[in-house]
């Protein structure tokens, strides 16, 4: 019978010995079958194989579809609106002076460094690029370094066609090179980018103008109050332009303002469950309805509520709550480019950014006496299920609200809201600064925050 002396070392022995094979094992747990994690994952065998693989390709397809893929939208750029003409310019057959990189990057157009070849490089750095030259711009759309406009071009360098993707909007670079030049970051959204002003470049835009039942220089108009940062999507439904009435808070701050929103991000949207400032429908549901009636893509779309002569007497008019094209170079995409657009993380706030202490503290007035986190529930920061709110709930005006099916507003997600305060905030950036929305919560809701509190919840949410 051993003693309890000896049970003691038999004990402390094998305690020993299982720490020095945790040790050995670099510190991992271990599974009943000996394996750690890290080998589970590698030597995963039968449908976790094929999940595996299937999400390595969802990824890749994805990728590249929201980078590269114009679902067929050249038909509308290049042969509707001959834009193509306005971007090579004279010189290369086209009309009017052309786009030089500067004027591209003047509105807000972004240029991919890692597209680039060295010796381009190398060039930029000593200014032996000429900047000035539509030709050179012609070179970068043709190296794909210009983010989200893809062209073909003939064999004398004019270009054939031209369309755009996903990425225009949705995408910028870091700056790292230059200004407006580096390296890409999908999902931000393109805060400099002038839709407005490009689309008023196109040398016939009487499709347009027949679709509002104006005239060319009214669209050109309309299309360049939009500003940068903005698009409006719902034109092409109602026909809106203008705001007649922009209220915050009881208070008039706009008359006729332009009907355009922010260019959302299309980062952390993974269990968000409507993505657009006034609902709409989900990722793939608006990935769907752009492709096809934004972008002018070829494919399917259905959304009958489009049907309404009323609120959308555009868009009942010429049949977009029902659209058939063939081939249907939408519909196969929208799984793999759903799934990319789902696995972009909202980016980290930049160290330095904001006060820690601080953003502590803002924590606190967040959850509990600004009462932010009853609908910006943590960690999706909007609300797990429907995220939408009356116009009437938030104190403003429901112009914008009112142009969609269920006339409200998303409570829009707050992760990553450090990288895209440029142009304000809300869905028009009525608000230009965080403190302004703080201000306006704390009025409308009579929160009664005091002067601290107001700062501390400011870095509390530059912080996320």
């Amino acid at each position: 019978m051993p003693t309890k002396k000896a049970l003691s070392v038999a004990v402390t022995l094998a305690a020993l010995i299982g720490m020095a094979l945790i040790l050995v094992s670099g510190g991992r747990a271990q599974d009943d079958s000996g394996l750690d994690a890290q080998s589970n994952k590698k030597k995963a065998k039968g449908f976790d194989r094929q999940v595996n693989a299937h999400m390595e390709q969802m990824m890749e397809e994805g990728r590249d579809i929201f980078r590269n893929d114009t679902f067929g939208d050249e038909a509308f750029w290049t042969d509707l609106l001959q834009l193509h003409k306005a971007i090579e310019g004279t010189q290369f057959g086209g009309v009017g002076p052309g786009v030089s990189p500067a004027t591209a990057l003047a509105v807000g157009l972004k240029v991919d460094s890692e597209a680039l070849p060295n010796s381009l490089v190398k060039d930029l750095k000593k200014g032996r690029v000429n900047l000035d030259d539509p030709a050179t711009t012609l070179a970068l759309i043709k190296l794909d370094a210009v983010v989200g406009v893809k062209g073909s071009f003939n064999q004398d360098g004019s270009l054939r066609s031209m369309g755009i993707s996903c990425a225009l909007c949705h995408s910028t670079v870091d700056d790292s090179f230059a200004p407006g030049i580096g390296k890409r970051l999908d999902g931000w959204n393109n805060q400099d980018l002038n839709v407005g002003a490009i689309i008023a470049l196109a040398p016939n835009l009487k499709p347009v103008a027949d679709l509002l039942g104006v005239d060319e220089e009214t669209v050109r108009a309309v299309a360049r109050s939009w500003g940068p940062g903005k698009f409006d999507a719902e034109l092409f439904l109602d026909g809106k332009a203008f705001n007649p009435q922009q209220v915050s808070n009881g208070v008039v701050t706009g008359t006729n303002v332009p009907g355009a929103t922010l260019i959302p991000p299309a980062f952390g949207l993974a269990g968000v469950n409507l993505h657009t400032w006034t609902g709409w429908g989900g990722v793939t549901h608006w990935n769907a309805f752009v492709a096809n009636l934004e972008m002018h893509g070829q494919g399917t779309f259905y959304d009958p509520r489009l049907n309404d002569p009323v609120k959308f007497p555009i868009a009942a008019r010429n049949g977009f709550g029902n659209v058939r094209a063939t081939p249907d170079l939408v519909t196969s995409k929208l799984a793999a480019l759903h799934f990319y657009q789902l696995a972009i993380p909202a980016p980290t706030p930049p160290e330095g950014s904001f006060d820690q202490q601080a953003a502590a503290r803002g924590e606190a007035v967040f959850n509990n006496k600004a009462k932010c986190s009853t609908c910006h529930v943590p960690p999706l920061f909007t609300e797990p299920g429907w995220n939408m709110h009356k116009a009437s709930e938030i104190g403003i005006d429901d112009f914008q609200a009112k142009r969609s099916p269920d006339e409200a507003y998303r409570t829009a997600p707050l992760k990553g809201i450090w990288a895209h305060q440029k142009r304000g905030f809300y869905h028009d950036g009525r608000f230009a600064t965080l403190r302004d929305v703080v201000n306006h919560y704390n009025d409308f809701f009579k929160l009664s925050l005091a002067e601290q509190e107001k700062l501390d919840l400011v870095e509390y949410l530059k912080s996320l």
